[in-house]
């Protein structure tokens, strides 16, 4: 059951990778079209104000259309086979599902308590929407998860099925698309039934939420950081990000769409909008690391600094500035569990800070993120609490390094620079990790092209799974390559996939993760090449 639970949110993530760049279009865009900010340049109807909205406009497109990015996702991670037509058949059979709801609220509607000819205006209403033209109830990205994992079961299922020569041209997509089209059917007979009741039980959840305040802020920012070890915060933090659990749409599509209130109004973030306090993940990532990196310099032995400071500066950039914590988090998290629920409650104590300094947006991010959504759209009519918030965060890598940097000494963490063993910091070479795999020389894989770094790593990273034989299936989230083994034994430890290059490697069970970066999706395509 784990190893499905990690598979599915490495599968979720692969959306989310777009966000990064469609919220920095969106927070320039927002910036060029807000007149409070660039003078009556960007006034409503001016040349300027229509070329920057065009711009902004195609930026919205991953926002204004999540349910739809996640339906075809799904397939890309799960599906045994023929991923790319998985991804048509979800596509299809989702629509299909929708235009099932449609009719079904528009014959019977009333008797339901649903008003379907409610007029949206660009909004929901009365629990309703419009997906792909088709308006619909608003089941967010739950409908869209729901739907695409039938999907896929069905697509594993009959994908193959044998049907007799003349029957030839329904086989395949089609076949799954024949089945799907009458399971849709009771599907959305049954969303009309359920969710409804589902939708108010949301709101109830989402009034409970805020008016947990800050402590709940606290909460949410603690369970996000201590389930990254099981592959599990993206399960926690999508609903809430990404669905309606706190606000109609999710956190980020409703922050960016009132980017230009925001940006016309001096009062306090929090004020303005108190849903987006749940979005506090990213402080720890852009003040914490760099404070985590300095205690682990400091406390290091003087011989392995140099060493040192060659993987600590890009980690800590990488977790700075893109958000990606795994590299220098997985550095200590299993040689110092402690340690790592250690920084996940300073992450919930710094988060609950700046909401009570009023200072919330979209912070789950790194830097990058920050400032396209954040400090460049809303900087010239928010500029103090930015400031405010850079003094908080600065206090806080003080506190990251002293408490770190306390801890290590006291009870003498083997962080990085602390091993007994040099070699421990320093990344080997392919040969170099060939002589050191369980202290013998392993001999080199037939037909590896020795000039592409990546293919040797991936060459590399399945040998240290224990070869081709071994493995059940792969997929990968952001930074981590998700493998299920067959005999979890055969996998070498977390020190010899950091002898490789990687980050280290968690290991659940038969379910392994390899930490690589953010450069793991071509490792993966070649890993899947070997394979």
């Amino acid at each position: 059951m784990m190893q499905k639970i990690q598979k599915f949110g490495g599968a979720m993530f692969t959306p989310v990778l777009l966000f990064a760049f469609a919220g920095i279009v969106i927070g320039v865009g927002t910036l060029f079209t807000t007149e409070v900010a660039i003078g009556s340049i960007a006034a409503e109807g001016t040349l300027w104000y229509k070329c920057w909205n065009v711009v902004l406009e195609g930026g919205w497109t991953v926002f204004r259309q999540l349910p739809l990015l996640f339906v075809v996702a799904l397939p890309i991670g799960l599906a045994k086979k023929q991923n790319a037509r998985a991804c048509m058949e979800a596509v299809v059979l989702y629509l299909t599902f929708n235009y099932f709801i449609g009719a079904i609220l528009a014959g019977w509607g009333p008797a339901l308590g649903i008003d379907y000819d409610a007029d949206l205006t660009g909004k929901v209403a009365n629990g309703l929407t419009t997906i792909a033209g088709i308006k619909t109830l608003d089941m967010g990205m739950f409908g869209a998860l729901m739907i695409s994992g039938l999907t896929i079961y069905l697509h594993d299922r009959f994908y193959d099925t044998e049907l007799p020569d003349w029957l030839g041209v329904f086989s395949g997509s089609t076949f799954v698309f024949m089945v799907g089209f009458f399971v849709m059917i009771p599907a959305a007979i049954l969303a009309v039934l359920v969710w409804p009741k589902v939708q108010l039980g949301m709101h109830a959840f989402q009034g409970f939420v805020l008016g947990a305040g800050t402590f709940g802020v606290g909460v949410f920012v603690f369970l996000e950081r201590i389930l990254i070890p099981f592959g599990l915060h993206h399960l926690l933090y999508s609903p809430f990000y990404y669905d309606n659990v706190v606000v109609q749409g999710g956190i980020y599509a409703a922050f960016a769409q009132q980017l230009p209130k925001l940006a016309a109004s001096h009062d306090s973030l929090k004020s303005l909008a108190p849903y987006a306090a749940y979005t506090a993940t990213g402080w720890s990532k852009i003040f914490g690391c760099p404070g985590i990196a300095a205690a682990f310099y400091v406390t290091a032995k003087p011989e392995k600094r140099k060493k040192l400071l060659a993987l600590l500066i890009p980690i800590t950039v990488t977790a700075v500035l893109c958000g990606v914590t795994e590299p220098i988090e997985f550095t200590f998290l299993f040689v110092a569990p402690a340690l790592f629920a250690v920084h996940a409650l300073l992450s919930a104590i710094l988060a609950m800070t700046m909401n009570a300094f009023g200072i919330v947006g979209v912070f789950s991010g790194g830097a990058i993120e920050m400032a396209s959504l954040n400090w460049i759209p809303l900087g010239a009519s928010h500029g103090m609490q930015y400031l405010t918030m850079m003094i908080i965060g600065l206090c806080g890598t003080a506190v990251w390094f002293f408490v770190f940097r306390f801890l290590i000494l006291k009870f003498n963490f083997l962080t990085p620079g602390r091993e007994e063993d040099a070699d421990d910091v320093k990344f080997y070479s392919k040969k170099e990790y060939r002589e050191n795999k369980n202290g013998e020389a392993v001999p080199a894989m037939e037909g590896i092209d020795q000039s592409d770094p990546k293919m040797v790593l991936a060459a590399n990273v399945l040998e240290g799974l224990g070869g081709k034989d071994n493995i059940v299936d792969v997929t990968n989230c952001a930074t981590r390559l998700r493998v299920n083994v067959k005999d979890e034994t055969l996998v070498v430890d977390d020190k010899v996939f950091k002898a490789m290059g990687t980050h280290g490697a968690s290991k659940n069970g038969k379910s392994i993760q390899v930490i690589i970066g953010l450069s793991v999706p071509k490792i993966r395509e070649r890993f899947e090449q070997l394979l």
